[in-house]
């Protein structure tokens, strides 16, 4: 009995050793079970406000209303069908609330087709739904996409099958196609008094801005050129549009990799006579080339006849106000802080917005509300604090700012606020599932480090509590590229999915190192559009090495077992490191990333024009070389490559293809397919698939005890 017990200790001892004590565990299901709220709105009359919330996969619409702003459940869709809500609004009279249900609205094509997670064999349709603020039973309007209702809260206008149909908002009678325009249309606006319409036509090498009045007068056309223009929107008086204007497509073939200014430039236009005059013109430089953050250029027709729009050129995405009739520009934020998740208060008088700024240095790494009037650089940061905020939306009456708050520790709630300022109320606290473990949550702590060319990234560090010895450590390598992982949740689903991943992988032990590499947001214009990126060199690559080797100098960390993972670009980069370097990652998991850029990407190919892109022979070295398909054969780290196959950002056939190559080479690898979903994880139970899946193989990989 003695030498059992001996033996018993003795296996503990290397089990120690090997496994850190935790002083803290909890499900993946747990960590993952809260409410996200998206699409956060307001009605242009009174304080009501509704979003929606993703309840494990059950995605519904919420609503409230001022002064005590109770949540109320408004739909009842009670299945984790996989089926998304997008476009919420609320009619300007506050009595309707219009959403999309369907399709996969972040994908990069095929974002109104029919999402169908749950192979069914009937498909869903994308359908545009109206249902009474008051509460009441949702109605189907019809299948399109992109609706917008009229000022006048009688009509909604949207989008099908390129086309601009027309419906009663109540539903009363069928909805039907309001005009018949050549090209594709889209990028409805309203005239203030609901009289007319403005839109885009996009006639593929050029694109126009349209007036529909109705359906006897012709389709007023402003300013056609040889051009692409867009964004249109109405002076608040109805008779002049502002638009942006960006060169149509052709020319002589031009080099691949050399950067290039992007123009665009500002023009207003009477809508009675269709003629436009240039308002401003973006600086000829490469942080002059149109804005490639949130919502593009912002742009917006304001109060006092101001014209505000954002714009790189100073280095920081800010936003800029000049008047309709011309002359210097005011910059509205100067501070280097990116201005993002902009929107115009219903008296258009304010700006608000999401900014990684505040009188803390942490700030850079988080999000606040803030707000600056449109003719005044009188910026104020609205929410200051160790917390994040974003996506503001003030009330009708503008006695109410409408946020999506979190911390560290609890997930992003609805939130009101004065806008007078004063202390916040979260909304929705009691929607939290009672096994959420909030206490058990580490505080992710900042780290910035060099790459070897003296780029400073930045990242956050997930360490666990509890045991002794050195532990293993993940590299986690976000998507996009332009994003920005936070000290805190996240304010896109997928990245609070991966926050909570990052949550619960410390829980089990690992030592989790979350990167900012470049080509990602809220560091500026350099480290947004690097040199060599991308396809052009993977220049963001030594950031990922970088962290790699950061994490091996410190102490607690078990510099023989670093793994990493990462979805979409982030599984991109993820097989880059295992191709290049498996002696420094010892294993990782690719989550639908990009493989072979020359098949992700077009424009390389030779046609039989007699002009020939200048630099053709050496991009397509340079995008084969900077894809991991080229490093194959030093790749030896083992690896689990997970894929859904509906994927509409990254096609299937990146990953059908790395695993043909490593099959051939005999490298050890597991595979996860997921039929039917996206890249999104439209449904809540293939998430877990994908973050249980991804927490076992590493477990088994680099969690073994050792001999």
């Amino acid at each position: 009995m003695r030498k059992i017990v001996l033996a018993y200790l003795l296996t503990a001892v290397l089990l120690v050793q090997g496994t850190p004590l935790l002083a803290q565990t909890f499900t993946l299901e747990a960590v993952k079970g809260y409410p996200f709220p998206t699409n956060l709105t307001s009605s242009a009359q009174g304080s009501r406000i509704a979003w929606t919330f993703d309840e494990q996969g059950k995605r519904n619409v919420y609503v409230a209303e001022g002064p005590t702003f109770t949540p109320r459940k408004l739909t009842s869709y009670n299945q984790d069908d996989g089926q998304e809500l997008t476009s919420l609004s609320i009619s300007d009279d506050g009595k309707w609330v219009v959403y999309v249900r369907g399709g996969d609205h972040g994908s990069n094509w095929d974002d109104d087709v029919p999402v169908n997670t749950t192979s069914s064999p009937v498909a869903p349709k994308v359908q545009i739904w109206s249902v009474p603020f008051a509460g009441g039973e949702p109605k189907a309007i019809a299948e399109g996409d992109e609706p917008v209702v009229s000022p006048k809260s009688d009509r909604i206008a949207f989008v099908k099958g390129g086309q601009i149909w027309v419906s009663p908002t109540d539903g009363s009678s069928a909805a039907k196609a309001l005009f018949n325009a050549r090209g594709t249309n889209g990028s409805i606006e309203w005239s203030p008094d609901g009289s007319k319409l403005a839109f885009v036509c996009d006639r593929k090498d050029h694109a126009f801005v349209g007036v529909f009045t109705n359906e006897t007068t012709p389709i007023t056309w402003i300013a056609p050129s040889f051009s692409r223009d867009r964004s249109p929107r109405w002076s608040l008086d109805g008779k002049k549009i502002v638009f942006v204007r960006t060169p149509g497509s052709g020319g002589a073939p031009d080099s691949v990799l050399t950067r290039k200014h992007q123009p665009w430039s500002i023009w207003t236009a009477d809508v009675a006579s269709a003629t436009a005059s240039l308002l401003w013109s973006a600086p000829k430089t490469l942080a002059g080339s149109v804005p490639t953050t949130h919502g593009g250029t912002n742009l917006h027709w304001a109060a006092n006849d101001r014209i505000v729009y954002l714009s790189y050129q100073d280095g920081w995405p800010h936003l800029y106000s000049i008047p309709s009739t011309g002359g210097t520009p005011l910059t509205l934020t100067k501070a280097p802080f990116m201005a993002e998740h902009i929107t115009l208060t219903h008296d258009k008088k304010w700006l608000v917005f999401s900014g990684n700024t505040g009188p803390d240095k942490l700030d850079i790494d988080r999000r606040h509300v803030v707000r600056v009037p449109v003719d005044k650089a009188e910026m104020d940061v609205l929410t200051p604090g160790n917390g994040l905020e974003w996506t503001p939306v003030v009330t009708g009456d503008g006695a109410t700012v409408a946020m999506i708050s979190a911390t560290a520790q609890r997930p992003p709630l609805p939130t009101v606020m004065a806008f007078s300022k004063g202390t916040p109320k979260v909304l929705g606290q009691e929607l939290m599932p009672a096994n959420f473990p909030q206490n058990q949550l580490v505080t992710p702590k900042q780290v910035v480090y060099k790459a070897p060319d003296g780029m400073t990234v930045h990242a956050q560090l997930f360490e666990p509590t509890g045991g002794t010895g050195k532990k293993p450590a993940l590299i986690y390598v976000h998507g996009g590229p332009p994003r920005q992982m936070l000290l805190g949740w996240n304010y896109s689903d997928y990245y609070a999915n991966s926050y909570a991943m990052n949550q619960y992988l410390a829980s089990q032990g690992f030592v989790v190192l979350s990167i900012n590499y470049r080509l990602g947001i809220g560091y500026g214009y350099d480290f947004h559009q690097p040199a060599n990126g991308g396809a052009n060199g993977a220049s963001e690559y030594q950031d990922v090495k970088a962290a790699a080797l950061w994490l091996k100098e410190q102490p607690q960390v078990d510099a023989s077992k670093i793994g990493i993972y990462g979805g979409s670009y982030g599984g991109y980069l993820t097989a880059l490191a295992l191709a290049r370097d498996s002696k420094l990652f010892a294993a990782g998991v690719d989550i639908h990333g990009v493989h072979d850029w020359s098949q992700q990407r077009s424009g390389l190919s030779q046609s039989d024009r007699y002009e020939k892109i200048p630099d053709a022979e050496k991009a397509i070295k340079v995008v084969y070389e900077s894809s991991p398909i080229s490093s194959v054969s030093t790749w030896t780290s083992p690896v689990l490559i997970i894929h859904g196959d509906d994927d509409r950002n990254v096609r299937f056939n990146q990953s059908t293809d790395l695993v043909r190559r490593l099959e051939a080479k005999g490298v050890s690898m597991e595979t996860l397919v997921i039929p039917d979903d996206t890249h999104h994880w439209m449904k809540h139970s293939n998430a877990l698939k994908m973050g249980n899946a991804t927490a076992d193989y590493f477990k088994r990989k680099l969690m073994q005890p050792r001999q």
